[in-house]
Order: structure tokens, then sequence, then C-alpha cells
């Protein structure tokens, strides 16, 4: 039977990280993500794990680096400006083939901007997180129940790959509250870690965990290895579909825009216009093959988005410019309204037809 609890978005990570098996949480409180790490810090004790407000950002994502080494599952969490804070940690993390989960609920920016929602750190997320060739796996959930399924699964990828994988959130799936049905943690998978520094007992050579490389044809050897280890990771890029089947206009979005934008696709078909959505639930790996699947029989697209247009950059490369593609946004911390959403879709409708 389905146990349901009642939880915000940002408290449903984080009972959802203590279930996938971590035990090693450092933070710094930012606004809106300052939940998950309360959470985290009244739970975490009682189970014999470790709680650790850090000095900084900074700091909290090189504890992260040394946790991860010894072969546990850790996790950090922030919002925006403290991604951009944890930048280096996350290249390092990277450089030395790392496992780690690390949550972003964002807010408006640039700078310290503002504590509303926002989508405007996707090419931080997806482009951007670090110096170096690198990439995060990055999830996005638009549901307080994927906030939780996706968490688990964040850790379970993030070992199987030796990478660190990301929950894309925004402020306001991190402060909605929904029922989330905790039973479908399941059973948990996890993946053996011989490159782990636990300590030899004397009965193993030493294991060195590093990311400085001195040598330039033995750095490229590594970058060219992780980069056949991100080409397997790209073949699990996903997506959840609604009416696509014969739509004529495809609505892209991901997080809480998805969920206007489906409300204004039921409102479109009523009045005519056959219009479905493609979410993105992979932001990194972005589902191309998805995309240039449903260019094959859509007229056009739109794009939604709280930023000033940065994942219509994605849906536009991956189609190849072959249809057209609206941008329908706010920003700043603002949410697009169903009505606006509904204008993008006729507009596109009308310029399919002329």
């Amino acid at each position: 039977m389905a146990e349901k609890v009642l939880m915000k978005g940002n408290e449903a990570i984080a009972e959802a990280a203590i279930m996938a098996g971590c035990r090693h949480f450092f933070g710094y409180p930012i606004t809106p993500q300052t939940e998950l790490a309360a959470f985290m810090s009244k739970r975490l004790p009682k189970l014999g794990g470790t709680y650790l407000q850090a000095e900084s950002e900074v700091a909290a994502i090189n504890m992260v680096y040394g946790a991860s080494a010894a072969g546990v599952r850790a996790m950090t969490s922030s919002s925006s400006p403290g991604l951009s804070l944890k930048s280096e940690g996350l290249s390092y993390l990277a450089g030395s083939d790392l496992p780690a989960v690390v949550v972003n609920i964002q807010r408006g920016g640039p700078g310290l901007g503002g504590i509303r929602p926002s989508q405007a750190d996707y090419f931080h997320a997806t482009r951007s997180t670090g110096h170096g060739d690198f990439h995060l796996i990055v999830l996005a959930p638009n549901t307080v129940q994927e906030m939780f399924d996706l968490t688990i699964e964040a850790f379970e990828l993030a070992d199987k790959y030796r990478v660190t994988a990301m929950i894309l959130g925004d402020g306001m799936l991190g402060q909605v509250m929904e029922p989330v049905d905790i039973s479908r943690a399941g059973n948990v998978k996890t993946f053996p870690k011989e490159w782990a520094l636990t300590g030899t007992q004397g009965k193993r050579s030493k294991n060195i965990v590093n990311s400085l490389y001195l040598e330039a044809e033995e750095l490229e050897m590594l970058n060219l290895k992780r980069y056949e280890k991100y080409a397997e990771v790209g073949k699990s890029a996903r997506t959840d579909n609604y009416l696509t089947e014969d739509a004529d206009v495809i609505v892209v979005a991901y997080g809480i825009c998805a969920r206007i934008a489906k409300n204004a696709i039921n409102e479109a078909r009523k009045n005519g216009v056959k219009a479905g959505l493609i979410r993105p639930v992979t932001l990194w790996p972005f589902p191309k093959e998805q995309m240039k699947a449903a260019a094959a029989t859509a007229k056009a697209f739109v794009v939604v988005e709280m930023s000033m247009g940065q994942m219509v950059e994605d849906v536009e490369l991956s189609i190849r410019c072959s249809r057209p593609v609206i941008l329908c946004n706010r920003t700043g911390g603002m949410v697009p309204t169903n009505e606006a959403v509904i204008s993008a879709i006729m507009e596109a409708d009308r310029t399919e037809r002329s």
C-alpha cells in the first residue's frame, strides 16, 4: 500500500537522499532551499550521519569532494548564487571522477537578484558549470513526487557513472507542498567503489584521487575517456510527452513551466489547435533525438521558460532550426501565465498556417 506523506519539495529531496543512503550533507543556508538543509540538520545526526553547515559554499562543495573520495554518498544543496561559488569544486569533482549529488533550487538573478523562482541557471547547469571539459547529469523534476524520485535516481546515476548529478528545480517547486509516495524508494541501487580512499589495511595497493595531470598527453587521454562515458550517458536522455502524437504545435517546457504549459495545451485543444508537450526530464543529456522526431511531424515549437531564453537554444539546435521556434518567457522571478502560453501557442499555429 502506498505510503503518502505531505511534503514540501525541499523536504522531499532531503528525505529521498536519506533513503538513498546519503549520510553526509554539507551546505550553507540560502533562500529558497534552506528547508532542505534544515531537514538534514534534524535527521542526519539521529541516523549517525554528518550534517555540517560550512563556512561558505566553497567549503561545502570541497567537503563533498572529500566525503565522496572516501566512498560515501554525499550531497550539497544551494540556490543560484551559491552554485556559482561551487563551480570550481564541481570541476574538481569531475576531474577526479567522483560521484556526488548537488541540488540547485533556482532563484532570480543575476547577482543576488531575488528570492522568487527562476530557471535562469540552465546554461550554468548544462553548459558552463565550471572550467574544463566536463558535464553533469542534470535532472529536472516538475512535481514534489519527482523531486523525491529523481533524487534517488541521481545518487544511483552518480555512482554508476562516477559523475556529479544535479537536481535542477526552482523556488516554486522547492516551496510547494504535495503528497509524496515515499514507498517508491524501493530497492536503491548501489555500486562497488574499489577506487575509494578507504585505507589499504595492507591488503591492496593504495588508491589516489586526483585532478592534476601535468603531462598534456595524459590529460587528453583522460578527457577522451571521460567523453566516452558521457556518450554512454547520452543514450539515457528522456522526456515525458503529453498529446504529442498528432500535435501541430509542440510546447517544450520543464519544471513548473511544464505544469503551466499542460493546462494551456488543454485550453488550446478546446479551441481547435492541436498542441502537445515535450517535457525534458534530463536537461543534460538533452533529448535531441526526441526533438528531431517531433520536428518531423510538427509545424512549430513553443519554448516556455523562466529566463531570457536558454533552453530555447537547445531546442533550435536539436531540430536544426527546421521549424519556427517561439519563446514564451518571463524572467527575474516572474512566472509565465496560462494566458501567455496559450497566446504563444496560437501565434505558433498562425505562423505554421501562413
